[in-house]
């Protein structure tokens, strides 16, 4: 494995630990939010486990090729929904990091989102 693949791995592990904590943290107002965005009611509970999971497993390095799979796959399904909404003229409240994020979505997020795109890119074949 390269460096280039076990930095991106850690980075984009790093910031799925923090956006499942971030969720975990804003208790009962991140459902409200993830409604709001288009994201199915059975998901909200289990998405902050699974993402501080996904997190984990990348920044230690257990079963990488799946797990980049799974962070680049709910990463683009999160890209498309927020690109949906934005072609809709929605502008919900993003909360993927919680209370930290409690801007209406907009270009930036999509930006965010390649970046963590390209990070998943990076620890599959950096």
């Amino acid at each position: 494995m390269s460096t280039v693949a076990l930095i991106a791995s850690i980075l984009l592990g790093s910031t799925f630990v923090v956006a499942g904590a971030a969720k975990l943290a804003a208790g009962p107002s991140w459902p409200v939010h993830v409604r709001d965005l288009g994201v199915p009611m059975f998901v909200a509970p289990v998405l902050p486990w699974l993402e501080l999971l996904i997190g984990a497993l990348l920044i230690v390095q257990s079963f990488k090729p799946v797990t980049a799979w799974v962070a680049i796959g709910l990463t683009a399904a999160f890209t498309l929904l927020i690109a949906l909404r934005l072609s809709q003229g929605r502008r919900p409240v993003c909360a993927c990091f919680g209370a930290w994020s409690a801007k209406p979505i907009g270009p930036r997020h999509l930006v965010r989102n390649a970046a963590m795109l390209a990070l998943g890119a990076l620890a599959l074949f950096g």
